[in-house]
């Protein structure tokens, strides 16, 4: 688990990963519109991964004053040979514009950072520019529109 100002993220667990791939029974702790597709694919590839234990997996986003699942963020795997791992992140509509995938974002790359990785890389699937934002005010830098940096 990691804590940061506002937000709670918890690593998946197999039966967590479950309910979000399955989008159902609804939990009453999340938000009306989540899950949602990125999420039930993030916890499809962690099933199919076999579920790996671990810092390097998919996390709920949490906010702590209230315990309300909002989204996720995560790892896509381990660091590779060069000490760079790929985070995502993705927030329910009704939670975007407070700057919670930017906190989320920014303690996946302390995590990352204390774990021993050199860098951490975030793709857009199109250009998105609320999404290029969310990665500017976490301190990565644009290589492309479609590719961001940070150094951990």
């Amino acid at each position: 688990m990691i804590e940061t100002e506002r937000l709670v993220l918890r690593p998946y667990t197999p039966i967590l990963a479950a309910r979000i791939a399955d989008g159902a029974p609804r939990d009453p702790r999340w938000a009306d519109d989540y899950p949602f597709d990125g999420d039930q694919s993030a916890a499809r590839m962690y099933l199919q991964a076999g579920a790996p234990a671990g810092p390097w997996v998919p996390y709920t986003i949490e906010l702590r004053a209230t315990g309300l699942v909002v989204g996720g963020v995560g790892f896509h795997g381990t660091p590779d040979g060069s000490g760079t791992v790929e985070i995502g992140y993705g927030l329910a509509e009704s939670a975007r514009g407070h700057g919670y995938a930017a906190e989320a974002a920014s303690a996946l790359v302390a995590l990352a950072q204390r774990l021993g990785a050199r860098q951490v890389v975030a793709t857009l699937e199109y250009d998105n520019q609320p999404s290029a934002n969310v990665l500017r005010r976490a301190g990565f830098t644009e290589q492309s529109p479609l590719h961001w940096v940070r150094s951990a």
